[in-house]
């Protein structure tokens, strides 16, 4: 099946299944890099392997996350064998200060350093709204260029809200601000992690602005969970902010179809243009 043909559907329940990690110890959880976690340059995709930290850190600490951020230091190819340590660093009456550290073979891949816990006070609304879009039913999809095929983005499901498509891209410039419906099929219940997958979307939106198709590699990703609802279709609302020396910062606003603010995501982006042959 090619990424042309749509995502594979398959019955995921959570994102821990959806990563398939097992537990090996008191601290300590073990997945495999396969074709469902990693980039289109086969090794894990960077929203995995922050999403990987939150599953390990939530068990671990038994509260949600708050807030947590990834530094990645380098990669896990396709068929590593991954362990997540988990260290709860501090544990106090209502949030814990955490850090998971990931390891690809031997090597330090990525460290997250989280805060998890809850507390009392709300506000009645946020102080932001969901952009005004068609619902995803009546987006196009989003059909991903053939050198996307075999990776993460066969096996999610995204529909264009706001923005070009691929073939759209024409070395013309656009706005910085676009939005992807996406879903995990079979996946209803949003999680951190799973906002967290939904979060590396950022890189793919400085296409937009630049009118170039891009690459991206993460050096870091960071999630701030406001609000977790049921909701099968996420809107992704990406702004990108600037783009200087090669280096892309932006930020996404997660939505509900109800409307109601999930998380914000951001993250910085080394960038460089593809090579549109090869799309």
């Amino acid at each position: 099946m090619s990424a042309r043909d749509g995502p594979v559907v398959s019955a995921i329940v959570d994102a821990r299944s959806f990563l398939d990690m097992s537990r090996l110890g008191d601290d300590t959880w073990g997945f495999e890099v396969t074709e469902r976690l990693m980039t289109p340059g086969k090794f894990l995709f960077g929203g995995c392997g922050l999403a990987s930290g939150l599953v390990a850190l939530e068990e671990a600490s038994g509260r949600p996350t708050i807030w947590a951020t990834a530094q990645y230091l380098s990669y896990a190819p396709l068929g590593a064998s991954v362990t997540v340590t988990t260290d709860l660093a501090v544990v106090g009456g209502r949030v814990t200060q955490a850090r998971a550290t990931t390891y690809a073979e031997g090597r330090e891949i990525l460290t997250v350093n989280a805060a998890l816990g809850t507390g009392e006070l709300n506000a009645p609304d946020p102080w932001i709204t969901m952009p005004d879009v068609p619902a995803p039913e009546d987006c196009p999809a989003r059909v991903m260029p053939k050198r996307f095929a075999a990776s993460i983005f066969n096996h999610l499901e995204s529909r264009i809200a706001i923005g070009r498509s691929f073939d759209q891209i024409d070395g013309t410039p656009g706005s910085p601000v676009s939005a992807l419906w996406s879903r995990v099929p079979g996946h209803f219940d949003p999680s951190a992690a799973t906002l967290a997958i939904f979060g590396d979307y950022v890189a793919g939106g400085l296409t937009q602005p630049l009118g170039h198709n891009t690459m991206g590699r993460s050096l870091d990703n960071t999630i701030r969970i406001a609000t977790l609802e049921p909701t099968e279709w996420v809107l992704c609302e990406i702004h990108m902010h600037a783009l200087a020396g090669g280096f892309a910062q932006g930020t996404a606003f997660m939505w509900s179809r109800s409307g109601t603010l999930l998380a914000t995501a951001s993250q910085s982006i080394a960038a460089k243009l593809w090579d549109v042959a090869a799309l």
